[in-house]
């Protein structure tokens, strides 16, 4: 029911190789770099090299269906492969299918005009520069996207972008070169028709990066987050993408498929976290026996392993909905994966904690920071409430029928 192709099959096994040989011994260098005094918010140079082997390797590009930019994956295949990912909180990026990027990529591959392309797209997709998106704001309730205050007025031939965004990934990377921003251009339009997207220069006069954000004392630097002050930013009118009033068209078609990306690297994050919680427990000894040998260490194995498929069977059978319906078909499947995937992330990382003891509240072992990750999750592309939300209304209109 949800085979993947023979080329899904053959870059899967390609890949899982490239992670167990570059990628997860390469995290010892990358955090390694980031540590070192003045030295956080640089590139490492083990996450360029890397890039390049996965570039030569054919590993490159992965997400996108189009044959001529990317692998010509299908989502369901593309699945499979970003659960691989899911394992290292930086391997994305190697592939150069790392969030915001790989959204970004997909905006102007569908919306963007050719000049576009040319001056944003080429250079994201050759790996040479990193974006951002500028969506939440930190004076409104940004769950509710018709809140977004952000000004676009236009002006003659120029946009003018007055406003200040938070939680805006990607923003402090020394790489990051644009900025793909959402906000109003016609408050008096229908509550969908309001908010339009205009592409931002990075060092257009008036873009202020106010301060780096962290989650639970994590920064993700060189990468991070950030609150962002666009203050009367000028762009020419033809950085307008699409059109004006279709930000909300844009941004569902967005985050559809960046929401399976997002649940099966978190199932891959899960199947690490229960690997290490396994080699943990059967190390170490409690009272006379191993952890695994106590039935509370063999229920929280057992449990996590029932959750983690029960997560990617959803998951898939949402990429596989949206290949054969679309993203608007599949909203119901997509609203589901976007509740329990983070959720279960959560209780697998949690229970890996436990098993860990000390060892796993600290930075010496990477369960606190996945925590961390996952937990996030459940509040960015939509709080869990919304998704709720959204599937209860879908599921009582389906019995009214």
């Amino acid at each position: 029911m949800l085979e993947l192709s023979a080329r899904a099959k053959e870059l899967r096994d390609r890949l899982q190789r490239f992670m167990d040989e570059v990628v997860l011994p390469g995290e010892v260098d990358y955090y390694a770099h980031v540590a070192k005094p003045g030295q956080r918010w640089t590139i490492p140079p083990v996450m360029e090299e890397m890039k390049a082997k996965a570039r030569a390797a054919g590993l490159w590009n992965l997400f996108i269906p189009d044959t001529r930019h990317g692998a010509g994956l299908s989502n369901l295949d593309y699945a499979s492969l970003a659960e691989i990912m899911g394992r290292s909180l930086i391997a994305s990026e190697v592939f150069n299918c790392n969030a915001p990027d790989s959204g970004n990529m997909e905006v102007l591959l569908i919306h963007g005009n050719e000049f576009q392309k040319r001056r944003w797209l080429d250079p994201l997709l050759a790996g040479e520069i990193r974006s951002a998106f500028a969506m939440t704001e930190p004076e409104v309730a940004s769950s509710d996207a018709t809140n977004i205050r952000t000004q676009i007025r236009r002006d003659g031939d120029e946009y003018v972008i007055h406003g200040r965004k938070w939680w805006t990934t990607g923003a402090t990377d020394p790489r990051c070169k644009l900025f793909i921003v959402m906000g109003e251009t016609d408050p008096q339009a229908p509550s969908h028709q309001r908010q339009s997207m205009v592409l931002v220069p990075a060092d257009a006069p008036g873009v202020r990066i106010l301060r780096p954000l962290t989650v639970f004392g994590y920064d993700d630097a060189p990468h991070g987050h950030a609150e962002v002050q666009f203050d009367q930013v000028r762009v020419p009118v033809s950085n307008l993408l699409f059109g004006e009033g279709k930000g909300f068209e844009i941004a569902q078609g967005r985050l559809g498929p960046g929401r399976v990306h997002h649940c099966m690297r978190l199932i891959g994050m899960a199947e690490r976290a229960l690997g290490a919680m396994c080699r943990r427990a059967s190390e170490r000894v409690v009272f006379g026996k191993p952890i695994s040998a106590h039935g509370m260490a063999q229920e929280a194995i057992a449990r996590s392993r029932c959750e983690i498929e029960q997560a990617r069977l959803l998951t898939l059978s949402t990429a596989a909905a949206i290949d054969r319906q679309g993203n608007r078909a599949a909203r119901d499947r997509i609203a589901m994966i976007k509740v329990v995937a983070p959720s279960m992330a959560c209780a697998v990382i949690d229970r890996a904690i436990q098993i860990h003891g000390g060892a796993g509240l600290c930075e010496d072992l990477f369960l606190a920071h996945a925590y961390a990750a996952a937990r996030s999750l459940r509040i960015a592309d939509g709080p869990d409430e919304v998704h709720l939300m959204s599937l209860a209304k879908m599921e009582v209109e389906r019995h009214r029928r």
